[in-house]
């Protein structure tokens, strides 16, 4: 699903990993309860996510600042399940922030 625009400018938080094939279902439960939690982080607008068959996932979450992206990159729990990525779930992993200054949308 394609995520709304929002009132710019705005913050977007792109995570490219390749996985593992190790522990799927632990993954799977650790994915669905981030996306609850960040859901209740001030400052989270959106996510859009993908995986292909070959591993190779981008994620872009959607901030209005800064701040609340920090804010979400300490949270405990987070900060937990990152580590969990890193020794189990990720060959590896890329994040970069970006500032969204414009964006454009078309649907039919």
């Amino acid at each position: 699903m394609i995520t709304d625009t929002f009132d710019r400018p705005y913050y977007a938080v792109i995570f490219t990993s390749v996985r593992t094939s190790a522990d799927d279902e632990g993954y799977e439960r650790a994915a669905l309860r981030m996306l609850d939690r960040v859901r209740e982080q001030p400052g989270f607008l959106g996510v859009e996510s993908a995986r292909g068959e070959d591993g190779l996932g981008i994620t872009v979450s959607y901030w209005s600042s800064e701040e609340a992206i920090l804010a979400w990159k300490q949270h405990p729990e987070h900060r937990a399940i990152r580590e969990r990525g890193r020794s189990t779930w990720y060959h590896s992993c890329t994040t970069r922030v970006s500032k969204i200054e414009r964006d454009y949308r078309y649907s039919t």
